[in-house]
Parts: C-alpha cells; structure tokens; sequence
C-alpha cells in the first residue's frame, strides 16, 4: 500500500502527480478572511479545486463540494469566514473561522477554526511545499486582525503529517504558546499488507471462522451481493436507500439520523453529489435480494481515503452486515494511488477498532496571539487548562 521508499509509519504527502504548479511556490503570502457569502464563487471554486489537487494533505471537509453545502446549511446567519492564504493570485490554502464569545463555559472570546458534527477533520487545506509559509501568514493575519480574540482554537485536526509537522516548527520560530488542549486516536488503516493478509493480521482465526459462518447464514436468506461503485449511477436511489437505513436503526431512535434533520439531509446528499461529480465518491453495499443491508460511502482523495458515513439494518444485527461490509471495504488496500485510509470513527469504536490496527491521532489546538499582555494572559488560560485536562499535552511552543 505504502511505496517501497517510504519508511514505516511516515505520513504520505503528496506525490509528483499533484505538486504545486511554479506560481504556488512564490515567497510572499498574504491571508485575508471575509464572509462566505460575499466571495466571487465562480473565480473562488476554481481555485479551490485546483488547490485541493496539489495539497500537502487531503481533507475533503474542506474541499468546496463540502464545505460549501456545510455553511449553506449549518450558517444560516454567515458568521462564519473563509481565511485564504494566496501566493501570486492563487490560492495556497484555505481555512474556515468563526468568531467565539465563549469557550466552553467560560466568557473567553477566540477565534475558532469552523467546524460541524458532520466533518471529521480539521486540518486546514494548504499547498503542498508552502505549509510553513501558510501558518506564518494565518498567524500575521490573527496578530493584526483578531480583534478582541484571546487566542486561535483549532479543532479536530491531525496531530501528525506535514501540515502538523510545519506548524510545530513555526511555532518554535516565532517563540508562539500552543497546547493540544485535547488528542485522540482513532482507527487508521495503512499498511502493506493485501486484504486477507491485513484481515488474518487484524482477527483471530476463530473470529474469521464465525464471520464466514454469519456469511453462509445469511446467504441462505436470500440473494446476498456486494456493490461497489465509484460513478454517479444510481446515486439518487443509493442516498435515498442510506437515509432510510440510518433513520431506522438506533440513531433514529436517538434522533441523530441525517434524515431527521432538513439541515443535514441536505447536507449528506450535496455532499455526496458533489463528491461524485469530481470522481471523489466510493459507494459500498451489501443487498439481500436487492434490499440493502449494509452501507458505506467513502470520499476517495489520494493518497487518503476518508470512510464517512455507514449504517446497517439492525434486523439481521445477529449477522454482522456492518462488519461484513467493512471486511470488503478492506480491498481499498489493492486501489492504486490509496496509501491509508483513515476510519472518521470515534476513538475506541468497538467494531472498527477490532478491524484496522493503526491508529491517527486527532485534536484541538489553542495557539496564542496579538501583543504580550494578550500572549501572557493566554498563557495563564493554557496553563490552568492543561492541569484539568489529563487528555492534553504541555505547551509545544515557547513562552513569550
């Protein structure tokens, strides 16, 4: 899965097939924020696309087909702002930020890195071999225009990779206070191994027995397939189908199915359409005389791939659809231009965490800001946080 050159647990970047075109590599950066709705979105969406081809990782929540239908739906008000870092007239990379009067209880206001239930990474979309020059000018740009914002709080992005790595160093250059406030881990798949390799790696040998067991049972139910596609067929009736799907079992009755809510049925279906109009969008079923019983959409973005959304009928639980679908979602490892695959799962999930063994560390960020005074008493924040929070880690910067 991993190429031959790379050493084992090194984080894939960007091969020489999305490099940054010449323009993207000129010295001076400049950042500027305005509201989303206020952007020339034809100009903007062109650039946008170009630069999620050649970014030093992928993040698909960020990318416009989702990250638009996500404000659409979720900022009704347009609070949020698009931060763009151009170099030359093109865009080097792009952040959503929102304006916080609160953090958490407490009557702090920061600046917020946007993001909602529904997108599971953070990481800002930044072009490959400008990372360092990225966070430098976001950083200026919060310097001068935070407004009475007592720090920059960025949630749920990778704590590992070159985005990450870049950031670590900037902050050791400008002598600028950060804390992860909050890390997790969740499953991740890379390796490389092949399918059933990975699998036998992965589970006892008693469990693969009782997997195929559950098979054979529920073959003789009825006519039982797999489906995967990678095209817009039939991509109406499968969004459809899944809605229903999700909405029946238990997050219906929690009432946290997407079909529950008129904001993030949307959202979940212009998303999916938007992917699939740009060859981004994998699709996996298990049927049983044609009925769904398991399904699975992945947001392919080499060299990741982003499992987002599943749900199963709950009826045939005794069977493990779920875990079936997702035992052939492990022929992902043959796709050409695929290095690892991370799960968007919780951490400690009970069902994934048994089938993929690696792991991606995710979280939150607070990185300080303006002028001395408003460094120092960002600075006795930190602290008093991180002596509460046994999940977060010291200071990665240094003290002004």
């Amino acid at each position: 899965m991993a190429s031959k050159a790379q050493t084992a647990g090194e984080w894939p970047t960007a091969d020489a097939r999305t490099a940054p075109a010449p323009a993207l590599r000129a010295p001076e950066l400049r950042a500027d924020a305005c509201g989303w709705r206020d952007l020339d979105r034809d100009r903007l969406i062109a650039g946008w696309d170009a630069l999620a081809q050649c970014a030093a990782e992928p993040n698909p929540f960020l990318e416009s087909w989702a990250l638009l239908p996500a404000l659409e739906a979720l900022d009704p008000a347009g609070e949020v702002r698009l931060l763009r870092v151009e170099a030359g007239g093109d865009l080097a990379g792009i952040l959503p930020i929102a304006p916080r009067r609160r953090y958490y209880r407490w009557p702090i206001p920061h600046v917020e890195g946007w993001t909602h239930p529904n997108a599971f990474l953070g990481t800002p979309l930044v072009a490959a071999g400008l990372e360092r020059a990225f966070w430098r000018a976001l950083f200026a740009w919060a310097d001068r225009r935070g407004g009475t914002a007592l720090f920059l709080h960025l949630a749920n992005v990778a704590l590992e990779g070159p985005v990450h790595d870049a950031l670590m160093e900037v902050l050791a250059e400008q002598g600028r206070m950060a804390g992860v406030v909050l890390r997790e881990e969740r499953a991740l798949l890379r390796t490389d191994l092949g399918p059933e390799e990975y699998l036998a790696a992965s589970m006892t040998g008693k469990k693969r027995k009782e997997l195929r067991r559950q098979m054979a049972r529920l073959s003789e139910c009825g006519d039982l397939a797999f489906h995967r596609l990678s095209c817009g067929q039939g991509l109406e009736g499968w969004i459809a189908d899944f809605l229903a799907l999700e909405a029946a079992g238990w997050k219906g009755m929690a009432g946290s199915a997407l079909a529950l809510q008129p904001e993030t049925k949307a959202l979940f279906g212009q998303s999916l359409r938007g992917a699939a109009a740009r060859g981004k969008l994998e699709r996996l079923s298990l049927t049983l005389d044609g009925r769904p019983i398991a399904m699975l959409a992945n947001f392919v973005t080499p060299p990741g791939l982003f499992s987002y959304k599943t749900a199963f009928d709950e009826d045939f639980a005794r069977f493990s659809p779920g875990v079936l679908l997702q035992c052939e979602n492990l022929k992902l490892l043959e796709r050409p231009g695929i290095a690892w695959a991370d799960s968007c799962a919780a951490a400690d999930h009970p069902m994934i965490d048994r089938i993929w063994r690696e792991r991606r560390p995710v979280g939150r960020l607070s990185i300080a800001i303006g002028g001395p005074l408003r460094r120092a008493a960002f600075a006795r924040l930190l602290a008093a946080e991180l002596a509460r929070n046994p999940t977060g880690v010291r200071p990665t910067g240094v003290q002004p």
